[in-house]
């Protein structure tokens, strides 16, 4: 009787190596994509874990909340129906959609257009603001911890500090380097609106969350998701939670943005015109003592 000996050969994935040649691109996922890929690179694939589709008994259905700014201004009866709704809201799910929040669609249309042609430059163009330092005004690059995160998201991004020191135009990319000043100014006036609102709503002055400097930063950050030949390894966006004040997040028509809500993923379909309000955890914990 002959025995045969075998010899298993091990590989060993070297994820800090594959990360290192991908970041050294400066081409970001729209580069694996433009050069054609089939196969997502291993350092994008998600743990099976985070596909796992969350509900309850019953599949009850759920909708996210949709208030109407209209009026909230100029009549005292409609300012308490949608305090109440903002604080029922902000209590009971910590997002709403807005509407007629006096932000005109053609400047959120615009937004969406200029930051598109940014992430849709040539990657000579853009490799000038790919950088890993997060001090700077201006953070162009894929995925902020890269570095150190298990798995990376199929995503590319851009990140703006737009106050209270904003970048002077010159650092700003030129395909949106007016449009976001003037989509800056309009959000930080309906930040300050909001702020305003959840103070009224627990019983405190309205400017008592502006004294607190809560509506003192804006940062806007855009996001680019390429076509993905393998969607079901990896995720745009991976479960997390915002730990700023506020987020108010604008949606292009392509949708994907889910919430969890009583154990459920819940969709929030793109609506023209509307805003996604998320209310932050810094935001709860500074509130927690007033009931929020």
């Amino acid at each position: 009787m002959v025995v045969a000996n075998t010899v298993g050969v091990q590989t060993t994935y070297d994820r800090a190596s594959e990360v290192k040649a991908f970041d050294d691109t400066k081409a970001g996922v729209k580069g694996l994509v433009d050069d054609g890929i089939t196969e997502v690179p291993r350092m994008f694939h998600q743990p099976p874990y985070k596909f796992e589709k969350t509900s309850v008994p019953g599949e009850t259905q759920f909708t996210i909340p949709v208030i109407d700014l209209e009026g909230v201004k100029q009549n005292p009866a409609t300012r308490k129906e949608i305090l109440d709704k903002v604080l029922n809201a902000s209590k009971k799910w910590g997002f709403f959609q807005v509407i007629n929040h006096g932000v005109p669609v053609s400047i959120l249309e615009e937004m969406k257009d200029r930051v598109r042609r940014f992430f849709e430059l040539d990657v000579e163009v853009k490799k000038q603001f790919y950088t890993r330092d997060n001090m700077k005004s201006v953070v162009y690059n894929c995925n902020f911890d890269l570095l150190t995160a298990p798995s990376a998201n199929w995503r590319d991004s851009i990140y703006c500090d737009m106050a209270p020191n904003p970048p002077k135009p010159e650092e700003l990319p030129e395909p949106f380097r007016d449009i976001i000043v003037e989509y800056s100014d309009q959000i930080m006036s309906l930040g300050y609106l909001l702020f305003a609102l959840i103070s009224e709503a627990l019983g405190l002055n309205p400017d008592h969350l502006l004294k607190m400097d809560c509506a003192k930063g804006l940062g806007v950050l855009s996001h680019y998701y390429p076509a993905c030949p393998q969607p079901e390894l990896t995720l745009g966006a991976s479960k997390h939670a915002d730990s700023d004040f506020l987020t108010v997040l604008l949606q292009d028509h392509i949708g994907g943005l889910q919430v969890l809500h009583e154990n459920q993923w819940i969709d929030i379909p793109p609506t023209p015109g509307a805003l996604v309000v998320n209310v932050g955890d810094l935001l709860q914990a500074s509130l927690i003592d007033f009931g929020f």
